[in-house]
């Protein structure tokens, strides 16, 4: 071998260090994405679930009411009795 071959063979600690450098900082971002992508997620499914007990308690808010009507009317009312002839199918009275 030649002794020019050797030098240009010779590794450059610099741009070694640099090319380390730079996957590292690659490698921080990655990880940081992900851990934002992870809150993103907890604060959806969290969001999701206070939505959907909402729903859930607005729901059973409005069949006591009907419950309650239909108690209280004795069914001599006609909404009352469309709810009767449903309920039986649904369970309800």
């Amino acid at each position: 071998m030649e002794a020019g071959t050797e030098e240009r063979m010779k590794p450059d600690y610099r741009i070694w260090k640099l090319a380390c450098g730079v996957l590292a900082l690659v490698a921080a971002c990655q990880f940081y994405f992900v851990q934002e992508l992870i809150a993103a997620f907890a604060f959806f499914a969290i969001g999701f679930a206070a939505l959907a007990l909402v729903v859930v308690s607005l729901y059973m808010l409005q069949k006591a009411w009907e419950m309650t009507i239909a108690h209280v009317f004795g069914g001599k009312h006609a909404a009352v009795q469309g709810f009767k002839a449903e309920g039986s199918a649904r369970g309800i009275l």
